[in-house]
């Protein structure tokens, strides 16, 4: 499971699909729906929020309108009430090896969008988070 804390502007068109299934797996567990991924450590920073569900939500919803702004067919229906939060932080350095890490993967599936974003520096955050100094988050599994 990666629940990216880029904006999913970034994501190629399996990477959209895959965030889309696994935010709606996300939202089952954080809403006792399954008994499954409970202890996944992507899912720490929205257990620690003040309303997990709602901020699942409001995550969901901004990837339902990256798919509108693609053209795909995402059903709204799944994403639950979404209201105005305060956003969560993400840190620099999560930030950082992030991208590298959606880079790596652009540059195997999609070589056009990975050339356009190859040189960008400072990608944009997904819209529920506010991005604060400091390094890769301590619940990041880090590839070898």
């Amino acid at each position: 499971m990666r629940l990216w804390s880029l904006h999913p502007r970034y994501l190629d068109a399996k990477g959209i699909v895959a965030l889309w299934r696994e935010a709606l797996l996300a939202k089952a567990v954080l809403s006792d729906q399954t008994k499954g991924y409970r202890k996944h450590p992507q899912l720490e920073r929205f257990k620690a929020a003040s309303d997990p569900v709602a901020y699942i939500a409001a995550y969901l919803g901004e990837v339902h309108s990256e798919s509108l702004r693609r053209e795909y067919r995402f059903d709204a229906s799944k994403v639950g009430n979404v209201s105005a939060l305060d956003a969560l932080t993400v840190t620099q350095g999560q930030m950082d090896y992030e991208w590298r890490h959606l880079l790596a993967k652009l540059e195997s599936r999609d070589r056009a969008r990975f050339q356009e974003y190859a040189g960008l520096k400072r990608p944009l955050p997904h819209p529920l988070f506010r991005v604060v100094a400091g390094d890769i988050a301590a619940w990041e599994v880090i590839a070898a």
